[in-house]
C-alpha cells in the first residue's frame, strides 16, 4: 500500500488516470445499482402488492430520475481526483450540474405527460382537455431550465443572464421571426401528431393534395397526385386548416357517397303481379314478404274503420329498389360491414330525385376503391329498369335530333 502511494506521489499522471478511472467506475456502478437493483426492487415490490400497472406507468419518470445519481457522483467525486486542474474541475462540475437540471426537467415533463394520459381516460376529458395547459407548463419549465443550464455552464448568476436577454430577445425575434414561427409550428405538429411523412393531406388554398414527402423546420413538401411538388411553410399548417386522410387509411375503409338521379315520373306503386315477379330477386324476397304482411295488417284496420280505399298503403317501385340496394351492399364482399351503410333519398331537384348510396369499402387502396365503386353503380344502373325506374338525364343534341326526326315523320304522315 505504501509503495502504491509513493508511486502515485512520484507519478502525478498515473494518479490522475487512476482517479479518473475510479470516478468513471463509481458513476457506472451507481447507475447499474440504481437501475438494476433499486428500481427493479421497487417495481418488484409494487408488483407483489398488486401495483404492477402503477410501476409500469411510472417507469418513464423513474428512469429519468435514476440518471441523477451518476451525475451527482461525478459532481462531487471530481473534487477528489488528484492533480486535476481547477479549470477542468470547474467545467466538469458545471456540466454535471447542468445535466442534473436537464434530467429533473425531463422527469417533470414525463410526469406531466403521464398526468395527461391518466386524465384522458376520464369521461370528462373529451369535453375538458388539459393537454394545452400542460404544454404551456412544459414550455415554462424548459425555458427556466434553459436559463439555469446556461447560467450554470458559464458560472454566472441566472439574474445576470436574464438582465441581458431582454434587448437580445427583441433583436432575435426580428431577425429570426420566420424561424421562430416554424420552430413553434414544428413542435406543435410533432407533439400533437398532426402530420407525418407519408400522410395524404389536402390544402386547397395552397393547391396541395397528395402525400407528405418531407417535413423540415421551415417547409413541408407535398407531392401532389399529378406528381408536382407543393412547398408549404410549416407555420401555415398551424395558422390554416388542412385535411389529413390518415384517419381514413388507418380505419381500413374508404367512403362511397354518390347518388343516382331517379326520374320522378317513373316512381309508382307496384301491382300485385309485379310484386310476385320481383320475388325472384333473392335479396329482397324477405323484404317483400314482411312488407306485404305489414301493409295487409294496416289496410285491414282501414277497412274495419270504414275508411276509403284511397287510405290503403301499397308498395312502391322506388322503395323496393331502395331495399334491394341496401341488401346488395350488405351482401357485397367489397363493402366494409362494420361501418355505416345507408341508402337514402335527398331533397328532390330539377334534375331528378337523388337516391344516395353511403357506405365504406373494405380497402383504402385508391385503384381498388374506384373499381368497387364502379362495379356497384354499373350493377345498379343496369338493374334499375327491372323496377320500372329510369335515370334522369338532360336532353342532348342526339335527343333533339331524334325529336326533330319524329316531328318530321309526323308531318310527312299527315
Amino acid at each position: 500500500m505504501d509503495a502504491a502511494i509513493t508511486y502515485f506521489d512520484v507519478h502525478p499522471l498515473a494518479a490522475l488516470a487512476a482517479g479518473l478511472a475510479a470516478l468513471v467506475a463509481s458513476a457506472l456502478l451507481a447507475q447499474w445499482v440504481t437501475n438494476e437493483v433499486l428500481l427493479r426492487a421497487i417495481r418488484h415490490g409494487l408488483s407483489r402488492v398488486g401495483l404492477h400497472q402503477v410501476s409500469e406507468t411510472l417507469r418513464p419518470v423513474s428512469v429519468r430520475l435514476a440518471r441523477i445519481v451518476p451525475a451527482f457522483i461525478v459532481y462531487q467525486g471530481v473534487l477528489a481526483v488528484p492533480h486535476l486542474p481547477p479549470a477542468v474541475v470547474l467545467v466538469t462540475r458545471n456540466v454535471a450540474a447542468a445535466f442534473i437540471i436537464l434530467t429533473v426537467v425531463m422527469a417533470m415533463a414525463a410526469a406531466l405527460t403521464l398526468v395527461n394520459t391518466i386524465y384522458s381516460r376520464r369521461p370528462e376529458a373529451a369535453s375538458r382537455p388539459i393537454k394545452g395547459y400542460l404544454q404551456v407548463v412544459k414550455i415554462i419549465l424548459f425555458v427556466i431550465a434553459t436559463i439555469l443550464i446556461l447560467a450554470t455552464l458559464i458560472d454566472r448568476s441566472p439574474l445576470l443572464l436574464l438582465s441581458g436577454m431582454g434587448a437580445m430577445a427583441a433583436i432575435l425575434m426580428l431577425v429570426f421571426k420566420d424561424t421562430i414561427l416554424s420552430l413553434v409550428a414544428s413542435v406543435q405538429l410533432t407533439s400533437n401528431d398532426m402530420l407525418r411523412v407519408g400522410d395524404w393531406i389536402e390544402m386547397p388554398e395552397l393547391n396541395a393534395d397528395g402525400d407528405v414527402i418531407d417535413i423540415a423546420l421551415h417547409t413541408v413538401k407535398v407531392q401532389n397526385w399529378d406528381k408536382t411538388i407543393t412547398t408549404i411553410p410549416t407555420w401555415k399548417l398551424i395558422n390554416e386548416s388542412f385535411k389529413n386522410w390518415r384517419g381514413m387509411e388507418e380505419s381500413g375503409g374508404r367512403r362511397i357517397k354518390r347518388a343516382l338521379l331517379i326520374d320522378q315520373t317513373s316512381v309508382r306503386f307496384l301491382e300485385p303481379a309485379e310484386r310476385e315477379r320481383m320475388r325472384r330477386f333473392a335479396l329482397i324476397d324477405d323484404y317483400l314478404e314482411s312488407k306485404q304482411d305489414e301493409l295487409e295488417a294496416w289496410n285491414a284496420r282501414m277497412v274495419e274503420a270504414g275508411r276509403d280505399a284511397v287510405n290503403a298503403r301499397r308498395v312502391t317501385n322506388l322503395g323496393t329498389f331502395r331495399a334491394y340496394v341496401a341488401s346488395y351492399l350488405k351482401a357485397h364482399s367489397g363493402i366494409h360491414q362494420d361501418m355505416t351503410q345507408m341508402v337514402r333519398q335527398l331533397d328532390p331537384t330539377p334534375q331528378g330525385l337523388p337516391l344516395e348510396i353511403y357506405c365504406f369499402t373494405a380497402t383504402t387502396s385508391w385503384i381498388a376503391y374506384e373499381g368497387i365503386q364502379a362495379d356497384i353503380f354499373d350493377h345498379l344502373i343496369a338493374i334499375l329498369p327491372e323496377f320500372g325506374l329510369q335515370l334522369y338525364q338532360q336532353p342532348s343534341g342526339l335527343d333533339v335530333a331524334r325529336l326533330g326526326a319524329v316531328q318530321q315523320q309526323a308531318k310527312t304522315a299527315t
